[in-house]
């Protein structure tokens, strides 16, 4: 069995999958309100003790050693993927449809034609209803929604004025408020695709105290020169590792054939 190979092949195929996350983060530094991935990786012995620990088993039985096999027992591996759902800058735009939330877990809420789904990304327009909608064309939910399904119509003709708790004024009338959600636990949202996540069966909670500032954008919390240093980083292991599997087939393919070739009948 070619362990050192094995080993140094799942080893590249996790810097494979860590070198996608770093790609998408990179191709999203642009994006308003996008937050960047990153993962977690481990070897599979220490995830064996980890499991171990809990069961009723020694380490040293031999109904543990089926949990394990010792050859294979140093293969880096991703154990976790995670999101940084820290606040991306805050910058100016002067339009009164752009909005920026200033809470880490504070999230828009707006109507696919998948369900309800949350999203940062604050840069909104107004519909030929009257709605006000994100660019993709999902209308953004206000406090009243859950209450009679309805959306308030937006005279364009106005001005449109909100405060710091999401509550929208035309004419020096409040007109409407912005649903601004939290979320208990903000591991389990989901992307899904155009900036937006999956909060499956979370309780949505209303999180509207001083969390919106109007004529503003967040941009996205990646930092560029970080995620270029980790894709450098990244090359040069998957390089390494290219080596070493090139390095031990054509050791052991040399040693097989001097040694075969030498067999004397």
């Amino acid at each position: 069995m070619q362990t050192g190979y094995y080993v140094a092949t799942g080893g590249m195929v996790t810097q494979f999958n860590r070198l996608n996350i770093i790609s998408n983060n990179l191709a999203n530094v642009n994006t308003n309100g996008y937050k960047s991935d990153d993962v977690i990786i481990g070897d599979f012995e220490r995830m064996f003790k980890e499991s171990r620990d809990v069961l009723p088993l020694d380490n040293n039985t031999k109904e543990s050693a089926k949990f394990i096999n010792r050859d294979l027992n140093k293969v880096p591996q991703i154990v976790e993927e995670w999101t940084n759902f820290s606040v991306g800058a805050i910058k100016k735009t002067g339009n009164d449809l752009d909005f920026a939330l200033t809470k880490k877990n504070a999230f828009f809420l707006v109507k696919t034609p998948d369900g309800i789904k949350a999203t940062r990304d604050g840069s909104f327009s107004i519909n030929d209803a009257g709605h006000i909608v994100t660019k993709e064309g999902y209308e953004v939910l206000t406090k009243n929604y859950f209450n009679d399904n309805r959306l308030p119509q937006i005279n364009p003709n106005y001005m449109l004025k909100a405060d710091k708790d999401g509550n929208l004024y035309q004419n020096k009338q409040k007109v409407s408020s912005i649903f601004i959600a939290s979320f208990n636990d903000l591991k389990k949202l989901k992307k899904i695709g155009d900036n937006l996540y999956d909060y499956g069966d979370m309780q949505v909670n209303l999180n509207d105290k001083n969390s919106v500032v109007q004529g503003f954008i967040e941009k996205s919390n990646i930092n560029p020169v970080s995620q270029m240093t980790q894709l450098i980083d990244t090359n040069r292991l998957v390089e390494m590792y290219q080596k070493v599997m090139d390095t031990q087939m054509n050791e052991i393919n040399n040693d097989a054939i001097n040694k075969l070739g030498n067999v004397k009948a």
